[in-house]
Parts: structure tokens; C-alpha cells; sequence
């Protein structure tokens, strides 16, 4: 859209680092203010190393905007267009990034969904397999998780069966092995908050010898809901809809396509949490969970800026 109206490569090349800036400052700072307060404001310099993890997109989703209004005005005459003009462009392209940041969470094992019994049931090893590395490497070399044909039925859930195959550290024995197992993983894993929960070992599991030095135990994973997946789904028919739109001459309407994108993107956003398992542990109490509140919002500015653009169309 941007060079078949006249904006030149310069511009653009700023515009990609601008936008690039006010994403990583925005999510991480929506993340510290939003989520995790009552940490960063006792450890202040981890506010400056995002790399630790912790990112939100509503933070983003209020800074892209006011960055890019102060972009529209810096390079005005370079530009030569407005500032919902610029919006209605880049929010595209921002809703299709949505989608592959999604798919990213899903490999990450990162923003699932709550335990649910599915066609498309997922158990997320990698939160498991990160303590094991962090914590007992020096008695763990390698970890494998094979899906058994049987199931335990709970009260609300049928957990699948798996044998936990692990290749120990050099001159690591049997009984070092079911130590770990009782004393540190059975307890952890088994008495962990439901929104953290990824499996249950039985505590009366004990370790058993396989073949090529492997041990065996056996474990049942916590199947939950690939929310991530859905959610990407959702912003790529989003922006599937947008390019469409735009292509249909809806660009012409100033702030429509930037409306339309926070209404449904945010929109969907309120839905799509009720099938995810609280980020934080203050959410358990709260009827609508942190990101629902901060969208809301989101909402209501983006169905004013369509209601404004056919206004504006029709005089």
C-alpha cells in the first residue's frame, strides 16, 4: 500500500524501525505495569531486560499508536498523510504479525488454554522439560515423553498416558533417580497452582530399568486447550478480512480499517481469554481476567473510529 501511494523507501525505513521500538517498549512495559507490578517496582533494572520474558500486547496496542501519531507529525511532509491514514495501513500488517507471535507462544508452550478433554488436546511438555534442565542436569542427560494407548479418568478430566524415558548423566544410578522422582519431582509437579499444572505422576511411581541404559516412568499429562492456535487462527481471518477491505477501497475512509481492526482484534481477545488459563495467579479472583479489562477499552476506541469514518463518509 505504501509505495503504490508515493511513500518513499526512506520513510518506510523508519517507519519499520519506529514501529519496531514502540512494540518491544510498549509490550514489555504493558507486561511490568499491567501484570507484574508488585515485582518490578522491587527490582527496577529487570523493567530494562525484556529478554527474561514478559510481554503484553495491550501495552503495545497503546504505544504503536502514540509513537506513530508522533511519526505522522515528525515526517509529515515526507509522508504526506495523515496520521489514521498511516493506522489504517500498518494495522494490516500488525494483525498478521499477531497470528505468527501466536504461533510462536504455541511452540514456546507459552499463553495455553485450560485443561479440557479435545479432538485437539494438548499436553505441553517444554515448562517440564526446562526445570529438568535448570535443576537436574547433572543427574538428567535426556528427556522423552511417549504417548501410551491407555488414560486416567478423573473426576473432570481422562489424562493420557505417558512413559517418561530418561537417559541419566554419567554414573548416575536407579536410586538416585527415584530420590529425585519422591522427593522433588512428585511433589513439584503434583501440588503445582491448576494454570501451571502440565503433569501428574502417581505417588506410589517408581523408576524401572529399560533397555541401552534408560529408565522408565510412568506419568500422565494434564491435556489442555491449544488456545494459541485458535487465537492465531483468529487474527489471520482478521487480516485476511482487513487486506480484503482494503482492497475494496475502505482505505479511502480514513480511521476505518484501524477502527474495524481494534474492534475485532480486541474484541475477539475477550472471547478468546475464557478458554485460557489465567497468566497470573491475582487473576483467580477477578470475573473477567486482566487482559478482558485492558481490551475493553480497546473496543470502545476502535467502534468510535468506525462510527466516525462512515460519519465522515456520508457528509
Amino acid at each position: 500500500y505504501f509505495t503504490k501511494e508515493g511513500v518513499s523507501a526512506e520513510v518506510l525505513d523508519n517507519l519499520l524501525i519506529y514501529t519496531v521500538v514502540a512494540t518491544i517498549i510498549g509490550a514489555r512495559l504493558g507486561h511490568v505495569f499491567f501484570y507484574d507490578w508488585a515485582y518490578y517496582k522491587q527490582h527496577v533494572a529487570e523493567i530494562f531486560m525484556p529478554w527474561k520474558g514478559g510481554l503484553a500486547s495491550h501495552g503495545a496496542a497503546v504505544v504503536i499508536p502514540l509513537t506513530l501519531y508522533y511519526f505522522s507529525q515528525k515526517f509529515k511532509k515526507d509522508l504526506g498523510h495523515s496520521f489514521l491514514w498511516l493506522m489504517d495501513r500498518v494495522v494490516i500488517s500488525v494483525a498478521l504479525a499477531g497470528a505468527l507471535i501466536r504461533l510462536g507462544n504455541f511452540t514456546n508452550s507459552e499463553i495455553y488454554g485450560e485443561p479440557a478433554n479435545s479432538a485437539v488436546e494438548t499436553v505441553y511438555f517444554r515448562p517440564v522439560l526446562d526445570y529438568m534442565e535448570e535443576y537436574f542436569s547433572d543427574q538428567v542427560s535426556d528427556l522423552e515423553f511417549v504417548r501410551m494407548n491407555d488414560a486416567l479418568e478423573t473426576d473432570s478430566l481422562w489424562l493420557p498416558q505417558y512413559d517418561l524415558v530418561i537417559t541419566p548423566a554419567e554414573n548416575v544410578e536407579i536410586g538416585a533417580l527415584q530420590s529425585m522422582l519422591e522427593v522433588h519431582l512428585i511433589p513439584l509437579f503434583n501440588l503445582q497452582k491448576k494454570d501451571n499444572r502440565h503433569i501428574y505422576i502417581p505417588d506410589d511411581s517408581y523408576v524401572q530399568p529399560g533397555e541401552n541404559g534408560t529408565y522408565h516412568v510412568t506419568i500422565y499429562g494434564i491435556p489442555r486447550l491449544p488456545s494459541q492456535l485458535f487465537e492465531s487462527l483468529g487474527y489471520l481471518l482478521i487480516f485476511v478480512l482487513l487486506f480484503f477491505l482494503g482492497e475494496k477501497g475502505h482505505l479511502k475512509a480514513e480511521g476505518r480499517i484501524f477502527g474495524l481492526f481494534m474492534l475485532l482484534v480486541f474484541g475477539f481477545r475477550i472471547a478468546i481469554e475464557f478458554l485460557k488459563a489465567n497468566q497470573k495467579a491475582f487473576e483467580a479472583s477477578m470475573t473477567l481476567n486482566m487482559g478482558q479489562w485492558l481490551s475493553i477499552p480497546l473496543v470502545l476506541a476502535g467502534l468510535y473510529l468506525l462510527i466516525q469514518s462512515f460519519r465522515t463518509s456520508k457528509s
